[in-house]
């Protein structure tokens, strides 16, 4: 197994310190894999798609604004 150095700040390690018995680097690396598994669910659902990132972001742009005038109405 390969170690990584994990940056956090002091008031997050404080708060960590506040739960001696968590195994801190078990949480990290289950998060980690559970983000690697979500992205590659998300490029393999994406792999065959004809949608450029600038149509993503486009496309996510209308759908935000309509979504902003339905909350506002």
């Amino acid at each position: 197994m390969v170690s990584i150095t994990l940056s956090v700040t002091e008031d997050l390690k404080h708060e960590m310190d506040s739960f001696p018995d968590i195994n801190w680097s078990a949480v990290a690396r289950e998060a980690i894999k559970k983000k690697v598994l979500m992205l590659e669910k998300f490029k393999e659902f994406t792999k065959d798609s004809i949608l450029t990132e600038e149509d993503a972001l486009r496309l996510g742009r209308v759908v935000t604004a309509k979504a902003m005038k339905r909350h506002q109405s």
